[in-house]
């Protein structure tokens, strides 16, 4: 047997509020303590007092192109009602100033699950928020939900949904590429632990603001593995707004009104979480 030595890292495990950061302290193989320390790390402020960028949030509208989605009851499109109202919410968010926001996809193209998580890692997202609007074998089901990322499914309702969502599967950014799989492992592991908290803080919010306005599902803070969320070094949130296959659902999506409700209550959510986090005054 080789013994090999570890090297000890501290990693931000997180940040509460207005309370000091909490660190863990791990014993690492050197070459998991030598990848890590090459990680691209995110752009500091020169001594002379330059303001920092502003956050930047990145709304993923679900689908698109070839890939319609699921169709509502009256025909129209989930890539059409994830697309208006991922633009609502960017003009509501960039209104206030004190945020970036970039989309996914802008228009009706198709982009793999992959190239969505990749493009929000390499702009240095702040924050991830896919947007959806399912369907379900059973058209009585209705109403919002919230969901963060898990290698089980909270129940199997959900765990149908991210079968429905997941088209490939990747755990590790590609950032990691070019490790061997058990340092990528840990790798993912560890960074994963300073995000997860941040998910789980985000998805808390939206579900308590969204149920001030639209109508949701029983136990709406939910989780599974979906794919376009393992980024594992962003927070990352999926928003069912409702089921295409509802009938009271898909009319209601299918109102501006209605969107603008709902990304009215998105962007509480964002707000709050900056502030939070003592990002935003």
């Amino acid at each position: 047997m080789v013994n090999v030595p570890l090297v000890s890292r501290r990693v931000l495990l997180g940040r509460f509020a207005a309370a000091a950061p909490v660190f863990g302290t791990f014993l690492l193989p050197p070459a998991v303590h030598d990848a890590m320390a090459a990680r691209p790390r995110p752009h500091k402020p020169s001594a002379g007092g330059t303001r920092p960028p502003l956050p930047l949030v990145m709304l993923d509208p679900g689908h698109g192109g070839k890939d319609p989605g699921a169709i509502g009851v009256s025909g129209i499109y989930e890539k059409q009602v994830a697309l208006a109202t991922a633009l609502e919410l960017k003009r509501q968010l960039e209104s206030t100033g004190r945020y970036r926001v970039e989309l996914t996809r802008g228009r009706d193209i198709f982009i793999p699950l992959d190239d969505r998580v990749g493009r929000a890692q390499r702009q240095g997202a702040a924050l991830f928020v896919s947007m959806h609007a399912d369907a379900l074998a059973d058209r009585s089901v209705r109403g919002a939900s919230v969901y963060t990322l898990a290698q089980t499914a909270s129940d199997a309702q959900t765990a149908a949904l991210a079968r429905t969502e997941n088209s490939a599967d990747r755990f590790l950014g590609r950032q990691w590429q070019g490790t061997s799989p058990e340092v990528s492992r840990i790798l993912a592991s560890l960074v994963r632990q300073e995000t997860r908290g941040g998910s789980v803080r985000l998805a808390r919010g939206l579900v308590g603001s969204l149920d001030r306005d639209i109508p949701m599902l029983p136990n709406p803070d939910r989780h599974a593995g979906f794919v376009v969320l393992k980024a594992a070094d962003i927070p990352s949130v999926l928003v069912e707004m409702g089921f295409m296959s509802n009938p009271r659902d898909e009319a209601a999506l299918r109102r501006p009104d209605h969107r603008k409700l709902v990304a009215q209550a998105m962007h509480r959510a964002v707000d709050a979480y900056f502030a939070g986090a003592g990002r935003v005054a």
